[in-house]
């Protein structure tokens, strides 16, 4: 899960692509990076850290020109690295930088072709890096000098030809424009709008409508499976289909835990679709917990707020704030390193106690994961005098590992992996445990106004859309796993970057 933007406008793009990257910055802690362009010359600063720590007025000076593209990235597989911060930039043909967000599942097999058949070398462990070359060596196959709309269109037609898994990317042409392309499942988002200024209409390119909410952007709509959208340095928009086949599958995940609640993607709200996963998961327990004597239903901040708040109204309980979230704490899921996950909760959230005191609590939260922090807030709320300790969950539980850009790749690492509810309620130390219905969920979010054929639900049905995830390929995955190594870093007292 990372963070994407590009803007063509008709004054400086550098303080622009900075706010946007700030309203996207949920989406990745571990680095941060804009890259502009202006008179045939690139200009970059990129480094790990968040967005307000990376980029210093001494930075934004030096970022000219009115086209850009921006990066916020947390580590999916691998260690977090300043070498791996984006955009990345290639010189060969034109001058290309990419800026990407999702994970390709055949990376290993391109970088092999791209080094042995494309003379292209790769310098990071990075899938974007991969997939910036790949991009860069079919625009190079046209021979040109200049590059137009039909080169482009090629190329990332080719793109989808050879890469598989989930990306949504956007790249700048030196010279020429940002393209910004969907993988042919959609399975990552990414959107655009425009703004109607005095000097004409500027276009933006980001991974949720929000970043365009915020800089008084127009949301035109979503970037289709599949589909290309070209902006030109002079303002002028281009689209088409590049994919053969495309299949609408977004993942389901976005609409739980990764996407800001005020965003729209897939032309699904997804306050709405969190509202609805919490009305569907309260039916559920009415079901299977006729009499229940539940006294107060209360969140754990923030994404499980909306969700929490339509449960409690359909049960007919009172619903409460009973952890207060220090803000200065990024987010845990996305933290790298496990010690370093559990290290947070403590200092991330802190009871109210007379919120819990000789009541019995339903807890509710978007997901389980690994279950880490689940169990801490439990014994939290313990200790603050709850008699009862329930917890639901908004989504299924997650047992299978996620392949495509977000950090669960590891089946060892899932509480829920090989374990019934009642054991991982047991695990987590609840009284009972709710978990939604994956067929709830789907109808929660395509109740909206999706146009998906499908969605992907490969961390809870260990399906995977694109086809091509084996055994062998989840091994490998589990092994490039860094956490030992930042485990071992955090009890050594040593700094890790990122944080």
């Amino acid at each position: 899960m990372c963070g994407i933007i590009g803007m063509v406008c008709k004054t400086n793009v550098n303080q622009s692509i900075y706010d946007g990257l700030t309203v996207l910055q949920h989406r990745g802690q571990d680095a941060a990076g804009i890259m502009t362009c202006e008179d045939q010359k690139l200009y970059l600063r990129k480094d790990n850290g968040l967005v307000r720590d990376v980029f210093k007025t001494s930075h934004m000076i030096n970022l000219r020109g009115n086209c850009g593209i921006g990066h916020v990235r947390y580590p999916t597989a691998g260690c977090a690295s300043s070498s791996e911060a984006q955009p990345f930039y290639v010189n060969s043909p034109y001058g290309i930088a990419l800026a990407h967000n999702g994970n390709l599942t055949n990376a290993e097999q391109l970088k092999k072709e791209l080094y042995r058949d494309d003379k292209r070398h790769i310098n990071t462990d990075s899938d974007s890096e991969i997939l910036l070359n790949v991009f860069a060596h079919q625009l190079q196959d046209s021979g040109k000098m200049q590059v137009d709309k039909e080169d482009v269109f090629d190329a990332v037609a080719s793109v989808h030809e050879r890469c598989s898994g989930g990306y949504a990317a956007i790249a700048m042409i030196t010279g020429y424009g940002i393209i910004g392309f969907r993988d042919p499942w959609g399975i990552r988002p990414i959107v655009f709008g425009k703004r109607e200024t005095d000097l004409g209409t500027e276009y933006m390119i980001a991974s949720e409508s929000v970043a365009l909410d915020v800089l008084g952007f127009e949301l035109v709509r979503d970037i289709a499976p599949g589909e290309a959208v070209i902006i030109t340095l002079d303002g002028e928009l281009h689209t088409r289909q590049c994919a053969r086949n495309p299949v609408f599958s977004p993942c389901i995940f976005e609409y739980v835990y990764l996407a800001r609640p005020d965003s729209i993607i897939d032309n699904i709200y997804v306050y709405k679709a969190r509202l609805r996963m919490g009305e569907w998961l309260a039916r559920k327990i009415r079901r299977e917990f006729p009499d229940y004597d539940i006294d107060v239903v209360i969140p754990i901040p923030d994404t499980s707020r909306t969700a929490a708040l339509s449960l409690a109204n359909e049960l007919g309980v009172n619903y409460r704030e009973g952890f207060i979230k220090n803000r200065y704490i990024g987010r845990t899921f996305i933290m790298p390193g496990q010690q370093l996950r559990k290290k947070s909760v403590r200092q991330k959230l802190n009871a109210i106690d007379i919120e819990f005191k000789g009541k019995n609590v339903l807890l509710v939260d978007d997901s389980i994961v690994r279950g880490t922090t689940s169990q801490q807030i439990i014994h939290m709320a313990r200790e603050a005098g709850a008699r009862k300790v329930y917890f639901a969950s908004a989504s299924p539980p997650v047992r299978y590992p996620n392949v495509y850009g977000i950090d669960m790749p590891a089946a060892s690492e899932l509480i829920a992996h090989n374990r019934s509810d009642e054991e991982v309620a047991r695990k987590i130390g609840a009284d009972r445990l709710f978990y939604q219905d994956l067929e709830d969920l789907i109808d929660a979010v395509s109740k909206g106004r999706s146009k998906a054929s499908q969605f992907d639900t490969s961390c809870f049905s260990g399906q995977y859309v694109t086809g091509d995830v084996t055994v062998e390929y989840l091994s490998r995955i589990e092994a490039l796993r860094c956490d030992g190594n930042l485990n071992k870093q955090a009890n050594a007292g040593r700094d890790v970057v990122g944080l």
